[in-house]
């Protein structure tokens, strides 16, 4: 039950956030982003590998942007930010 509620309460925060206008989307989306990974490995752990899974899918669909930003980052590149965001 717990795992359930938690996981409801990521996906309206994940909502929530992305009702903000993008400068204000930066700090809870990061939040969002760290907690995501936590949440997965709950749901790998308590139901099966393959909700897991899924739940990994998800995740990397709905943050694609962000981590590719992280990812180039992470390469040494210099990825540009949107306008919006400078």
């Amino acid at each position: 039950m717990t795992l359930a509620l938690a996981a409801i309460a990521w996906v309206f925060a994940a909502t929530a956030v992305a009702m903000l206008p993008m400068r204000h989307q930066y700090l809870p989306g990061v939040a969002l982003l760290i907690a995501a990974p936590l949440l997965i490995l709950w749901i790998s752990i308590a139901i099966t590998w393959w909700a897991g899974l899924l739940a990994l899918a998800a995740f990397l669909s709905m943050f694609r942007n962000p981590l590719r930003y992280f990812w180039a980052k992470a390469r040494g590149q210099n990825p540009q930010l949107p306008p919006e965001l400078r």
